[in-house]
């Protein structure tokens, strides 16, 4: 975890401030303004991928490999502090994807940056299940395009963890694993 927060933020983003101090680390996808706009599309985008997670969420390859923390169905607090951990690691990974190289290459490329960014996007999903890491490849593209319209990563990454939290819960579940106390 400490190495994608140093590898997807605290390096490129000091990096690209030093080598280029008049860019704006908010065009970064740190900008808020239209996320209420265009929340209507990361819906739409909830409302295709949920139903799908349902279907996949029985398979034997998805129900072993979520949640990646085996302890998480412990207690309570153990899955809580799981979600939390993995929730930054999905903030530092829209802020570097969607972010920094979408809002880096922006300029140069126009919506080409898009694809630039899906081709390593995809990459990190290698070894995940089938369904999902085919998916990723959809998803870079449909949420670059969103972040490189909005400026703004904060939908995609309430897309991630809404995502990341209903395939381990629904992983649990599945495996009558969920947490019977609060705290162990």
């Amino acid at each position: 975890m400490l190495a994608r927060v140093v590898g997807y933020v605290l390096i490129p983003f000091p990096l690209w401030k030093l080598l280029f101090p008049k860019d704006s680390l908010l065009d970064m996808g740190l900008r808020g303004k239209g996320f209420t706009k265009h929340i209507w599309i990361y819906a739409l985008c909830l409302a295709v991928v949920i139903p799908a997670m349902l279907l996949v969420a029985k398979q034997p390859d998805f129900g072993n490999y979520y949640p990646f923390y085996k302890l998480a169905s412990r207690s309570w607090f153990d899955f809580g502090m799981w979600e939390a951990i993995y929730w930054l690691q999905f903030f530092t990974l829209e802020l570097f994807f969607r972010g920094w190289i979408v809002g880096a290459l922006r300029k140069s490329f126009g919506a080409g940056a898009i694809f630039v960014m899906a081709a390593p996007y995809c990459m990190i999903h290698y070894g995940k299940p089938y369904l999902e890491a085919h998916g990723a490849i959809v998803a870079g593209v449909v949420l670059g395009s969103l972040a490189m319209r909005t400026k703004s990563i904060y939908s995609g990454f309430l897309v991630h963890i809404t995502v990341a939290f209903s395939m381990d819960f629904l992983a649990l579940w599945h495996r009558n694993a969920l947490p019977k106390v609060f705290w162990n």
